[in-house]
Order: C-alpha cells, then sequence, then structure tokens
C-alpha cells in the first residue's frame, strides 16, 4: 500500500474534522484524527482545538514513536492510541477517535455493539467491543486496544468514545459514521422492545461481500 503526501494528508484530516463536527460526532475540542504517510511518519491533530476550526498551520508531524518532526502546535494527548494502532496494523493509513452520542452512550454503559441489526454494520465493522477505561492520554489507554483491535474494525472505549481506522481517511471516516448509525438504530430498537437479529446465514453472506466492498 502507498501513502498519501504530505499535503493530501493534511487536506483529508481538515476536511474530515470539518465533517466530524457538522454531524455532531465530537463537541467542543473532542477527538483527534491522523494519517500515516510513511514508514515512521504521521500527520496529527492539535490538542485543544475544535475539529470544525483547524487550520493546516495546526498540525504535527510525528514519528512513530511520538517525536514531533514538524510543526509548532502540541499534537493531541490521544497520539499514542494512534501510534498504537498504526503499529499493530502496518497496512493502516488513517486514524479517526470521536466521541459520537449514541455510541459514546454504549460505551458508558459497557454495553458492545455486537449484536447483527443493520446490514451496512455487518459488513463495514462486525462486532465493537468495549476496551475498559483508561485515563486520557496515558499509556494505558494505547495498551488497552491490543488485545481488541486485530479482530476488530471499531472499539468502544469504556466511559469515553470511540475509534475506528481504515486503508484511507474516508474509509477511517465511514467507519466512525456507521458505527453512530448503528448504535442509533439498537437505541431505537430497544425502545421498540425488540431483540430481534439477522440469521447466523445472513450474517456470514454479509460478512462475504467485505472483499467487494475492499474491505480487509
Amino acid at each position: 500500500m502507498t501513502y498519501l503526501s504530505d499535503r493530501d494528508a493534511k487536506q483529508a484530516i481538515l476536511s474530515a474534522g470539518v465533517q466530524l463536527w457538522q454531524r455532531g460526532l465530537v463537541a467542543a475540542n473532542d477527538g483527534n484524527l491522523s494519517v500515516r504517510v510513511g514508514e515512521d511518519a504521521l500527520w496529527v491533530t492539535p490538542t485543544g482545538v475544535s475539529k470544525g476550526a483547524m487550520r493546516e498551520e495546526m498540525l504535527t508531524k510525528v514519528d512513530l514513536d511520538g517525536n514531533v518532526i514538524f510543526g509548532r502546535w502540541k499534537p493531541s494527548s490521544e497520539t499514542k492510541l494512534h501510534l498504537r494502532l498504526y503499529r499493530e496494523d502496518p497496512a493502516t493509513r488513517a486514524v479517526v477517535h470521536a466521541h459520537p452520542p449514541a455510541a459514546t452512550a454504549f460505551a458508558a454503559a459497557g454495553i458492545p455493539l455486537d449484536r447483527p441489526v443493520l446490514q451496512e454494520a455487518v459488513v463495514q465493522l462486525g462486532a465493537v467491543p468495549v476496551v475498559p477505561f483508561a485515563l486520557p492520554g496515558s499509556a494505558e489507554v494505547a495498551d488497552g486496544i491490543v488485545p481488541y483491535c486485530h479482530d476488530s474494525r471499531a472499539l468502544l472505549l469504556e466511559f469515553h468514545g470511540a475509534v475506528t481506522w481504515g486503508d484511507d481517511m474516508k474509509q477511517a471516516l465511514h467507519r466512525m459514521e456507521c458505527l453512530e448509525q448503528l448504535a442509533t438504530v439498537t437505541l431505537h430498537l430497544k425502545t421498540l422492545g425488540c431483540d430481534r437479529v439477522m440469521p447466523e446465514h445472513l450474517v456470514r453472506e454479509l460478512e462475504g461481500l467485505r472483499p467487494a466492498w475492499g474491505i480487509r
């Protein structure tokens, strides 16, 4: 897999940040995004800035140890989480961490989103587990995802939010949107008192569509 240029990576981050903010998947200074641009380099969003108000000069380039290569702004305190995802899956090219309201409600409740109730979510995400709580910005946040990330495409972070990743920013962002849609539909089903899920054979058929959808 190839890497984006610095210019294209920064534009992808800025565009995704606006989309996250406009769609209510982040509030205030919540969330952070990154794009990998080399074997030992990625661009990441700054700390303390709304994702809807970022400018190109605010982005910081760091190596996979978190050392700043270029930029004057302090990178997000959650950069450790991004770095661990890139290390665990070298094919990953983009990471999105956000606080989508419905999905974060499930994270706060400690309830995984693992019931097949939405066809797009079955194909795009599969089961979404809950990673036990760790203090924001700590090494424990990054360490905590390791038992889950290899079998998942999205994770709920207990009492915190959610993280998705993908082969590019578009895929990572779409997974975050799909995760929030799954959480919202699941909440509506609970309101309806409905416990219905897809039959297993349909789940297997949907999972078989992943290669055609460009999903590893």
